[in-house]
């Protein structure tokens, strides 16, 4: 018992076991601990005799945010271990926003040479006036589901918003991976359901339209790269010179700089190689094959719509009331935007897979060519189209008109039948 008046002597802690305490009027309690480090003076370090750092003991005061006393205990166990673990880290003094793990994926995508770093920007500038100034400490699942609900409104595509998605993910996994850690917690980000089959076939007849209103080199000989080999667009538009070898009549893909980071070597066809010594003809190594001109070209997207759809393999329509329009005027229902309806540039690369698989090329080897890496991901490309449907169609009934010899013949009520216990003399 202490008399009135006295104060209860507060029993010490031992040493290297950290202390608690609350930090003036703050309810909340903060933790104070030590741990190995150097010695400082106006924030670079101090030298002994023989220029190396003097190490000492730091002390560090860590506000935890707890009014809970056991909570805040069990945060100071949990630093004293990562202290006599070496895994102790200095916490962030401004905390991460979505737009800072923004930029360092960024940076970790132009580090590693990856090709999606053009793609990134173009997500970002979706995600961007939802989450830049977002305190990624601070993102919650329903503020992603309010972009994505946000985001259909705008008539964007499931994959479209998947994509954008996966890049939000991804910068907050990075920022968890980092030390020290950016993010503590990632949260759940849901995705939309999404048709992943790829459908649209350019048959022959349709190539040979498209070929016939293709009137410059460089956009020829993409169509008949891209329907040979099905090779992406990006790897086509990024061919070099260098990469051609008319003597050995080849084309190589070097690693790295394909999606999968595979390089790849085909054989040319007579018209891939007629299409290809013109195009590189007075060339450098360095340039590459496809150019307008003296430039290279860096998109299709416009040449490819004006070209289809002097094909008739394609059509522009209203945005709004999908009526078909043929310049860029003002619609009969007021709207001036419109949008593009027929193949796309892809539609080569899961053409050239299905011409390739129905010419009786082994599978492996179409893979190879194509640069898919998985059985199921090319399966995905090399689906059988309504012509091939039609063929089979065909072919079954060619086959029921073939006379059929009695041997194999169906049961029939009317088809005399041994008796039992008779023997039949072949």
């Amino acid at each position: 018992m202490t008399n009135p008046g006295e104060t209860q002597k507060k029993s010490r802690r031992g040493r290297g076991q950290g202390s608690l305490f609350h930090k003036g009027t703050n309810r909340t309690w903060t933790i104070q601990y030590y741990r190995e480090g150097f010695k400082e003076r106006d924030g670079e370090p101090v030298l002994d005799g023989e220029g190396r750092p003097i190490r000492t003991r730091v002390r560090v005061r860590e506000a935890t945010g707890f009014t809970n006393q056991r909570k805040a205990q069990d945060l100071l166990t949990e630093r004293l271990g990562q202290v006599g673990r070496n895994e102790w880290f200095e916490r962030e003094r401004q905390p991460a926003t979505i737009e800072d793990l923004f930029n360092s994926l960024k940076e970790h995508y132009l580090a590693n040479g990856c090709n999606s770093a053009e793609s990134l920007g173009r997500r970002w500038m979706h995600l961007k006036g939802a989450f830049a100034g977002v305190l990624a400490a601070n993102l919650t699942t329903d503020a992603v589901t309010r972009y994505t609900l946000m985001r259909q409104r705008e008539r964007a595509a499931n994959a479209t918003i998947n994509r954008e998605l996966a890049t939000l993910r991804r910068a907050l996994n990075l920022g968890r991976r980092s030390t020290p850690p950016k993010v503590r917690v990632v949260p759940y980000i849901p995705l939309l359901k999404e048709d992943n089959v790829r459908r649209g076939f350019v048959e022959d007849a349709d190539f040979f339209r498209l070929a016939a209103q293709a009137q410059e080199l460089w956009l020829r000989t993409f169509l008949e790269l891209a329907y040979t080999y099905g090779w992406r667009k990006g790897e086509l538009l990024g061919l070099r010179v260098r990469q051609v070898n008319l003597l050995t009549r080849t084309i190589r893909l070097d690693a790295g700089t394909t999606k999968n980071r595979e390089g790849r070597e085909v054989a040319m066809t007579a018209k891939v190689a007629e299409l290809l010594r013109e195009a590189v003809s007075k060339k450098r190594p360095d340039d590459f094959v496809l150019t307008r001109g003296a430039k290279p070209v860096k998109g299709l997207r416009q040449a490819w719509q004006n070209l289809c759809v002097r094909a008739g393999l394609g059509s522009f329509v209203c945005s709004t009331c999908e009526a078909a329009v043929t310049k860029r005027k003002k619609c009969a229902c007021g709207s001036r935007k419109r949008v593009y309806r027929g193949f796309i540039p892809h539609d080569l690369r899961r053409s050239a897979a299905k011409a390739l698989r129905r010419a009786g090329v082994a599978e492996s080897v179409i893979m190879a060519t194509g640069g898919w890496k998985t059985p199921a991901m090319f399966r995905r490309y090399a689906i059988v189209s309504s012509a091939d449907q039609r063929a089979a169609v065909e072919m079954l009934e060619r086959a029921r008109a073939k006379p059929v010899s009695p041997r194999s013949a169906p049961f029939s009520p009317e088809t005399p039948q041994p008796q039992a216990g008779s023997t039949e003399v072949m």
